[in-house]
């Protein structure tokens, strides 16, 4: 997809944060800053090979990454997932954030993280949006908390049913739309030995009756876009190096401090034997409860996104419907610039590079935290 030249105009002067001549191992900055890196020029040597090697090696790769049968690439993911439920239409799960609300369940399992303030009191408290596809094979996810306006347009997008335990009367103008289907205060309480607003949780056959209950389709309906891809996926069983594509700003990404989440700490540190990033918060790694894995991403997305405060409780709501505005994309220890676009309630949000082209995406999880337009400049990305 390609942008109009004013579109692409607007990106190139308004989106750099830095100038850099390429991926270098020498970043060691604030992304708000200027840095300058130096990549000195490599030789390197072809050896020669024989048609019928180099015709061997590929059909070894076409036989490592080829599609299992009953199997399709999943819209969320890039990955193989059963065909079974290739028409299924994801959840969008509200998952309470606060300290005491941990250890979390089943968010090692999601397909997609969403991070976002909730509040603008509580050193402006985040809250996480899960999208799961698989949503049939949860034995236990949550605490189940409630949900804001901006959740709700970007469950949309997904045809995702939102599940969460009430919220502010603002959010009743969007659940009065067609396309705002939504599960509230319907999952199971676990004795826990905590106060109740921590003891909801989705356990195994509460979807499925909530489904029946409420008659809502289990499969995509008709306000689903018709292309139910958000991302752009590099082939499966190939990889994206940012540092290929010849960005003028490109550096290196192996910590990812989210300052502007001053209340949980959220930070992002790059796993060199997984080449994903792993996800920290309150000083400690995120390890699911439920089994003991840990929360990585293979893509970060971080959205630069003004907001309007609604009342002197710190309810809020992002304007996420906008277009042409900054953001960054990390990915195998390196990040750049890109920009974001959605344009309706329901359509789906759009990311792009530099040069107006949408981004590829390495296959698998991701994760997307909505910055505060006002605490952007308190990102921090650090090389090695």
């Amino acid at each position: 997809m390609k942008m109009n030249k004013r579109v692409l105009s607007m990106l190139m002067t308004t989106t750099m944060l830095a100038t850099v001549t390429a991926c270098g191992s020498d970043t060691n900055a604030d992304v708000a800053g200027t840095t300058e890196t130096t990549v000195a020029a490599e030789e390197t040597t072809t050896a020669s090979t024989d048609d019928a090697t180099v015709a061997e090696t590929t059909e070894e790769v076409a036989e490592s990454y080829e599609i299992p049968e009953g199997m399709y690439l999943s819209e969320l993911t890039g990955e193989p997932i059963s065909e079974e439920i290739q028409d299924q239409r994801p959840i969008a799960v509200m998952v309470d954030n606060e300290s005491l609300a941990l250890p979390h369940y089943g968010i090692a399992e999601a397909d997609v993280v969403y991070e976002m303030m909730n509040s603008t009191k509580n050193d402006r408290i985040t809250r996480l949006m899960c999208i799961i596809k698989d949503w049939g094979n949860i034995e236990q996810m949550g605490s189940i908390r409630s949900t804001r306006p901006t959740n709700i347009l970007l469950m949309s997008e997904w045809n995702a049913v939102l599940c969460h335990d009430g919220g502010p009367y603002y959010n009743d103008q969007y659940f009065v739309r067609d396309w705002a289907d939504h599960f509230s205060g319907t999952f199971s309480r676990v004795s826990n030995g905590k106060s109740r607003e921590y003891t909801e949780y989705i356990l195994s056959g509460d979807l499925e009756a909530n489904f029946e209950d409420s008659g809502y389709s289990v499969n995509y309906n008709e306000y689903a876009n018709e292309d139910t891809s958000h991302f752009t996926f590099t082939d499966y069983g190939t990889t994206v190096d940012l540092s290929d594509n010849g960005y003028q700003y490109c550096a290196d990404a192996t910590f990812i401090d989210i300052k502007p989440f001053s209340h949980n700490g959220s930070q992002l540190v790059y796993n060199e034997e997984t080449q994903t990033y792993d996800y920290y918060e309150y000083g400690e790694i995120h390890e699911d409860a439920e089994d003991g894995e840990v929360l990585t991403f293979d893509n970060v997305i971080l959205q630069k996104c003004s907001f309007a405060q609604l009342d002197e409780n710190g309810y809020l709501i992002y304007n996420c419907i906008d277009t042409n505005q900054p953001g960054l994309y990390a990915t195998k220890g390196k990040i750049t610039d890109i920009v974001w676009t959605k344009t309706t309630e329901t359509e789906i949000t759009r990311y792009y590079d530099e040069n107006g082209n949408e981004i590829t995406m390495n296959t698998g999880k991701t994760y997307i935290a909505l910055i505060p337009d006002d605490t952007w400049d308190q990102l921090a990305i650090y090389g090695n």
